[in-house]
């Protein structure tokens, strides 16, 4: 692969779609991007993406492709942590890490889990 030079959508398996999307739009102030529908009958899908405002990247929700959801990670940059962090922990259903980092080359960050056991990691990239 060649001249690939920065992600544009991340990868996160879901258990119910509808739900997920309603998480991030709803309980993080995301946008919904894209939602549309492929393929046919019962090999159809379902293409869903959201992303944080004014971000180029995107977040894939996806069914699992076997297994359980979750267990993917995700990093989202805030030019302030702490005001980000005072927003999402008093919102009903959001539960949020300690702020962590800050220190020497480490970014200031904390983490939420969305219902499926996905981390997004809100940072703070260091100044300067």
């Amino acid at each position: 692969m060649t001249n690939v030079n920065k992600i544009a959508t991340a990868m996160f398996t879901v258990a119910d779609q509808d739900a997920a999307v309603s998480f991030y739009t709803d309980k993080l102030g995301w946008e919904k991007r894209t939602d549309v529908s492929f393929g046919e009958g019962n090999e159809g899908g379902r293409w869903v993406e959201v992303a944080p405002p004014g971000s180029e990247a995107t977040l894939a929700l996806n069914p699992p492709m076997g297994g359980e959801p979750g267990g993917g990670a995700v990093g989202v940059e805030t030019p302030d942590v702490d005001a980000e962090r005072a927003r999402l922990q008093g919102l009903d259903g959001v539960t949020v890490g300690d702020v962590m980092g800050g220190e020497g080359p480490v970014p200031k960050m904390f983490s939420v889990n969305d219902p499926d056991g996905n981390w997004i990691w809100i940072v703070q990239p260091p100044q300067g």
